[in-house]
């Protein structure tokens, strides 16, 4: 991948991170870290394979399907 692609993932993960701590409804707020944990998931990934990134963030955005999904039951 070209390195300028990475680092514009990078970005926009945490645009999305950003964004879910303005967001108010709890739904909305998990979708959006959902996504800014996947892109930084992905960030880690083609950024060489950073762990420390993507660890984290994949359990977060398992926690966050996890919540997701258990508040449909409700």
């Amino acid at each position: 991948m070209i390195p300028e692609i990475a680092t514009y993932i990078g970005y926009s993960a945490s645009l999305f991170i950003v964004l879910s701590f303005i967001l108010k409804d709890i739904r909305k707020i998990r979708i959006v870290n959902m996504i800014g944990c996947i892109c930084f998931v992905i960030y880690g990934i083609y950024s060489g394979m950073l762990w420390p990134v993507i660890i984290p963030n994949g359990l977060i955005c398992l926690i966050q399907i996890y919540h997701l999904l258990s508040d449909k039951k409700k």
